[in-house]
């Protein structure tokens, strides 16, 4: 075994291009080469067009298969210190195999976002009704809070999810640890003047985009519309299906743009980025990459959730249409108003994302891990008890399908 190893399974190869999430791992991916490790990463998914090249950071790459014994010679040999798990569904898949073959090894689920609380908010918009903290106990947050309770460490990027955590399913803060996305200023900041048109951009695989852009084409953009007639709205997103080339309306100055080469282009030379979020969970990369870039956003309550502490946001918050169009229009016509905001976009990164906040505590609580593994996980009985029993029906359920899979082949 060399000195430092971690194992990163992923639910799919990073596409930072593409997403918050595809930044975020590549950010992890960072931190931990910083810190000396020597890297392998593991999906059962292929390698499509926008993936990054993992092979240039000299980062191991290997593909593996679900229900196969193969992933277990593979990590028992691979014999990592740490295994970093791509959201809740990966740990569930492989997690009982790392500890059967690596009982010592240290298990860090990345949630990415809250998966229960989205699909319960995605549920209750579904219904034409209110969230309420009841609609959280569905069969997802079973899964999803056994397989935190499971894991060593669960990295969070949402406060707000790590108090719902605590409050509303007793997870020990022991188990939870805060570390947002990275983000700065750019260097260069297009002026007021040298800017035009509004903005939306979000990955279209992700449901709570395209119910957004849905929202804003039929509720909002026409009221903004109105009384901007010149100006565009531009709809950016990386994998966009003809549903969404559906509400390409140039005569109405609402324009489906597909994938961007480069996000952080398109959004600096925008006045304004408009995502009218109704459901959702995490922190948006979206307002992330428009504070970066100096360009002030609408949101709704949502969408900014988490995002700014008690800081002022770099723009409005509103949930209802009237307000979000009314917001937008006076945010669009008020320079002053505008260089404010940007201005508050810029003390939100600067106290709250900034890198250099993050780094060293990260790698402390890893080498703390490391050094109290055993104290740690005494600590988190329910968990170990959960892992029992997982592990027992996993283990036999995966080798009852492996075997079916090979009768097919006979």
């Amino acid at each position: 075994m060399k000195y430092k190893t971690l194992l990163i399974i992923g639910f799919v190869l990073p596409e930072p291009k593409s997403s918050a999430a595809g930044n975020r791992m590549m950010q992890l991916i960072e931190l931990f080469q910083a810190d000396g490790y020597e890297i392998t990463f593991a999906s059962t998914a292929q390698n499509l067009e926008f993936s990054e090249d993992l092979s240039l950071l000299k980062i191991n790459i290997k593909t593996i298969e679900l229900n196969s014994s193969t992933f277990d010679t593979f990590i028992y040999e691979l014999n990592p210190n740490i295994v970093l798990f791509d959201r809740f569904m990966v740990e569930e898949q492989f997690g009982w195999r790392v500890s059967e073959q690596c009982p010592e090894v240290i298990k860090i689920l990345d949630t990415e976002d809250l998966h229960c609380l989205r699909q319960a908010r995605q549920q209750a918009l579904k219904e034409n009704r209110e969230f309420t903290f009841d609609d959280l106990y569905s069969e997802i947050a079973k899964r999803e809070i056994a397989s935190i309770l499971r894991s060593d460490i669960s990295l969070m990027v949402s406060e707000y999810e790590m108090e719902l955590l605590q409050n509303q399913f007793r997870i020990s803060k022991d188990i939870l640890y805060f570390l947002p996305i990275f983000a700065e200023k750019l260097s260069v900041i297009p002026s007021y003047e040298e800017r035009n048109n509004f903005i939306f951009i979000g990955n279209f695989l992700h449901e709570p985009n395209w119910d957004c852009v849905k929202y804003l084409s039929a509720s909002i953009w026409p009221l903004v519309h109105s009384r901007l007639p010149d100006a565009k709205m531009l709809i950016y997103g990386a994998y966009p299906s003809q549903k969404v080339f559906q509400l390409h309306k140039p005569k109405e100055n609402f324009y489906v743009m597909g994938r961007a080469i480069n996000a952080l282009d398109v959004v600096k030379n925008a006045r304004m980025v408009l995502a009218p979020l109704r459901f959702g969970a995490g922190i948006k990369g979206k307002l992330l990459e428009a504070m970066q870039c100096g360009t002030p956003s609408i949101t709704s309550t949502i969408g900014a959730e988490s995002m700014k502490g008690n800081l002022v946001w770099n723009g409005f918050i509103k949930d209802n249409p009237q307000e979000f169009a009314d917001a937008t229009v006076e945010l669009h016509n008020n320079k002053e108003l505008w260089q404010q905001y940007q201005n508050h976009g810029f003390e939100i990164l600067k106290k709250r994302y900034k890198k250099l906040l993050f780094e060293n505590d990260f790698i402390s609580k890893i080498h703390f891990l490391k050094e109290n593994l055993i104290s740690h996980r005494k600590n988190n009985f329910t968990g170990a008890i959960l892992q029992h029993h997982f592990l027992s029906s996993s283990k036999y359920m995966s080798k009852w399908i492996e075997e079916k899979n090979k009768k097919k082949f006979l």
